[in-house]
């Protein structure tokens, strides 16, 4: 075991029970902020700057003033620095608009081993129940006013989508729109699999967040001899599809067993999407 970390801007690594947030912090009063989640392999955050690029769109949407990447970055590798190369790692970097009063963000890092369920979900896949979130597929993004696919601090509905989870006996949860179509997990992407077509949710159309994992995927499809392809797809969709998965950036990638309490064949494509994905796999048993 190898006990977490969490890292300053500015400070530099701190004690992991040191007390980060002022109680007036507005990523603690009202979820204003930004995260970023990364997968540490042999000391290093994989896809960091595909990260700090999603996240300074973000930023940019909701007018969060962030440091310089060079800070980010600088922050990231402090926490990171001496970490055994041999032990997967949840790296995750967090910007609250700082005080109510007015101030500078807040910013630091977390660092902490990959929890051991996500490591059996590569594994041994997950059981996921569709679940509806009252809106259209589009209408999201139809609202000029409202910034879509943020990965926001304000974690409340993805909560209470995980407690739902939990109370109907299911690893997770698909949202379905209003009109019928698959978007997203609370946090994860889906991808399936239709004849040699790898598919995923597109999130400009959609608003759903831009899965980094997800992207990286589609964009080396090819190397498995596979299309790419953005489409909306309805659970019945999902059903008939070759093979179906979630994606994130530190459980990897997880087959779905189950579909709405109806069985799923194991895909023959899992092992060899996890592999070209690099994330390890713990052993059977």
């Amino acid at each position: 075991m190898v006990g977490p970390r969490i890292a300053l801007l500015g400070r530099g690594i701190v004690p992991a029970g040191t007390a980060v947030l002022r109680g007036d912090d507005l990523g603690v009063l009202r979820g204003d902020g930004l995260f970023e989640t990364m997968h540490l392999r042999a000391g290093r955050p994989w896809l960091r700057a595909e990260h700090l690029a999603r996240l300074r769109r973000g930023a940019a949407a909701v007018e969060l003033e962030l440091p310089p990447d060079e800070a980010l970055v600088e922050l990231l590798e402090t926490v990171a620095d001496g970490w055994p190369a041999q032990v997967e790692g949840a790296l995750r970097l967090v910007c609250t608009r700082g005080p109510e009063g007015g101030g500078p963000p807040t910013v630091y890092a977390t660092l902490s081993e990959v929890a051991a369920a996500s490591r059996r979900a590569r594994r041994d896949g997950v059981t996921v129940a569709t679940l509806p979130l009252g809106v259209t597929a589009r209408s999201r993004t139809e609202l000029a006013w409202l910034p879509a696919g943020l990965k926001s601090t304000s974690y409340a509905v993805n909560s209470a989508a995980r407690r739902w989870a939990a109370r109907a006996g299911v690893d997770d949860v698909l949202w379905v729109s209003a009109d019928g179509y698959v978007l997203e997990a609370p946090s994860a992407n889906v991808v399936w699999l239709s004849g040699a077509t790898l598919c995923t949710v597109p999130a400009t159309e959609t608003g759903i967040l831009p899965g980094v994992t997800v992207r990286w995927l589609l964009d080396h499809a090819d190397e498995l001899g596979l299309r790419a392809e953005e489409r909306l797809a309805t659970p019945a969709d999902l059903h008939r599809a070759d093979g179906v998965w979630l994606t994130s950036s530190v459980r990897g990638l997880a087959e779905l067993t189950a579909l709405d309490t109806t069985p799923r064949p194991s895909s023959p494509r899992t092992r060899a999407l996890q592999t070209l994905l690099g994330f390890p796999l713990p052993p059977q048993g």
